[in-house]
C-alpha cells in the first residue's frame, strides 16, 4: 500500500511537488485555503484534492509526511496541528532534491543579495549549456526535478528561510550565506532563529563541498560554526582569505577571477556578490574566461537599485526589492547626498535605527503606507503620504537638480501591493509616465 503524503497549498510549487510525488508511488493529497486551478489535471491523475479550506478529517489520517508552502507560517492553526503532533513537514526544495539526483547545486541565501547573486552564477553556469535556475526566482525546484529528473543539471537555486526550515538532506555543492541582518520577524519567533534557520544551508554538505563565509559579517562569522565542508572565506577589505580583491583584481586564492574595472555596477555590495557568484562557479566548472564575459556584460537586477532615468537634473531609482533595513543602508551608501527617499509599507517588525547613520545624506524622506510615521523617528525631514503614487509626486515637486529620487521602502509591499515586482513596476510606469511629459 502506497504511503501517504499531504500537501499544503496548491500554489505552482505545490502542485509541482505534488505531481513529483505522485509519479514515484505516493498517495498524495492536496488541500488550499483557495481554488485550486489545476484541480481537474490533480484529481485525474488519482489525487484527492480539498479547496477553499483545510478540512479537520485531514487531521485523522496517517500522514507518511507533510509537504508545506514556504509561505504558510508554522503558527497557523491547521499547520500547528501537525508540528504539535510531530508529523515531518518538508518544504518542496526537500523533495526536489531527492529525486533529482544528478543536479549540482550553487545555492544561495543571506538577507540580502541573494537574487543578484543567484543570476550572476546561472549567467555563467549557461556557458556549460545545462543550467537552470530555481527557487525563489525561477521555477520550482520541484517542477525541474519533475522535468529534468535523469538529467544532469547545474542548478542556481536561490534559498530564503522559510524553505531551508524544511529541508532533511539536501547538500548542495556551493552555497553561501551572503550576510546577515533582521528580517521577516513578522514570521519567525526571534532574529536568532532567523539567523539560525540560514544556516542550514550546508549542515548536511560533505568534506568536499564548499561553504563561502563572509567574514566582513559579525553575524555571519557569529552563527557559521562547526563547518563539515571546505570553508572558504571572503572578504572585501581583508586579503589574508581565501577569496579577496587586491590592485584592482579579485582572486580566490591565487587566481585571479576577473579585474574589478571589468564590473560596471556601482557598489561595493555589488563587487562583493560579482566575488561570491564568480567564486560559486568557478567551483561548479565554469571557465575564469567564461566567468569574466558574464562580469563585463552583465546587468543590475531588476528592482534592485535599478536605474529608470533622468529628468531637468533628476535621477530616478528603483529599489522595490529593498524590504529591509540592510538592503536600504545599501543603496543610501551608493550616494553621497541629496537623496529624495521614499520609504514605507507593511510593518515586518524590525527597527529602522540603522538608517539614522544616512540623515544628512537623506534630503527628505517622503514616507507611505502602513509604517509612513516611524520615519519621523529616524530622519529629520520626514514628508508623510498614504500611497506610493502620491510619494512620487510630492517627491518630484520638492526636488531640485542633482537631487536624487529613491525607492528603497525598507518594508515589504503587503499593505498596498502583492509583491515588491509589482510595487516596483508600478513606480517604474509612474515615472516613465512623467519622464514622457513634455
Amino acid at each position: 500500500m502506497s504511503e501517504k503524503v499531504l500537501v499544503i497549498g496548491a500554489a505552482k510549487s505545490g502542485v509541482a511537488v505534488a505531481k513529483l510525488l505522485h509519479r514515484h508511488g505516493y498517495d498524495v493529497t492536496i488541500t488550499d485555503m483557495s481554488k485550486i486551478e489545476a484541480k481537474e489535471e490533480l484529481e485525474a491523475l488519482g489525487m484527492s484534492v480539498w479547496e477553499n479550506g483545510h478540512p479537520d478529517t485531514l487531521k485523522n489520517e496517517e500522514w507518511a509526511f507533510v509537504v508545506k508552502n514556504p509561505g504558510i507560517k508554522y503558527t497557523v492553526p491547521f499547520v500547528k496541528y501537525f508540528v504539535d503532533h510531530k508529523i515531518k513537514i518538508l518544504t518542496e526544495v526537500e523533495i526536489g532534491y531527492r529525486y533529482a539526483k544528478k543536479f549540482h547545486y550553487g545555492a544561495v541565501t543571506g538577507t540580502n543579495g541573494k537574487t543578484t547573486i543567484t543570476t550572476m552564477l546561472y549567467e555563467m553556469l549557461q556557458h556549460n549549456k545545462k543550467a537552470i535556475v530555481a527557487g525563489n526566482i525561477g521555477w520550482p525546484l520541484s517542477e525541474l526535478a519533475y522535468e529534468y529528473e535523469d538529467e544532469e543539471k547545474d542548478v542556481a537555486l536561490e534559498l530564503s528561510n522559510f524553505q531551508l526550515l524544511g529541508i532533511e538532506t539536501f547538500a548542495p555543492t556551493v552555497s553561501v550565506v551572503c550576510n546577515l541582518a533582521p528580517d521577516h520577524l513578522d514570521y519567525m519567533p526571534s532574529v536568532e532563529s532567523y539567523y539560525a534557520s540560514k544556516m542550514r544551508i550546508y549542515e548536511n554538505c560533505k568534506a568536499d563541498d564548499w561553504f563561502l563565509r563572509n567574514v566582513d559579517d559579525p553575524t555571519v562569522m557569529e552563527y557559521a560554526q562547526n563547518i563539515l565542508c571546505t570553508m572558504i572565506d571572503f572578504s572585501l577589505t581583508r586579503q589574508d582569505v581565501d577569496l579577496y580583491r587586491k590592485d584592482g583584481k579579485v582572486y580566490l586564492k591565487d587566481e585571479m577571477l576577473f579585474e574589478e574595472k571589468e564590473f560596471k555596477i556601482v557598489g561595493d555590495y555589488n563587487l562583493s556578490n560579482a566575488m561570491v557568484a564568480s567564486c560559486m562557479a568557478y567551483k561548479l566548472g565554469v571557465s575564469i574566461e567564461n566567468i569574466r564575459k558574464t562580469i563585463r556584460e552583465f546587468q543590475p537586477v531588476e528592482h534592485r537599485l535599478e536605474y529608470i532615468g533622468e529628468k531637468n537634473g533628476v535621477r530616478f531609482y528603483n529599489d522595490s526589492k529593498a524590504t529591509n533595513t540592510h538592503a536600504v543602508t545599501a543603496a543610501l551608501s551608493s550616494f553621497e547626498k541629496n537623496i529624495i527617499l521614499l520609504a514605507g509599507g507593511h510593518d515586518k517588525g524590525i527597527s529602522f535605527d540603522d538608517l539614522k547613520q544616512f540623515d544628512e545624506r537623506v534630503k527628505y524622506c517622503v514616507a507611505f503606507g502602513e509604517t509612513k510615521e516611524k520615519f519621523k523617528e529616524i530622519f529629520q525631514h520626514v514628508i508623510t503620504q498614504e500611497t506610493m503614487k502620491e510619494a512620487l509626486d510630492e517627491a518630484i515637486r520638492l526636488s531640485q537638480e542633482g537631487d536624487v529620487i529613491l525607492l528603497s521602502p525598507a518594508c515589504s509591499s503587503y499593505d498596498q501591493f502583492p509583491n515588491y515586482e509589482v510595487r516596483g513596476r508600478m513606480f517604474k510606469d509612474m515615472v516613465h509616465e512623467y519622464l514622457d511629459k513634455m
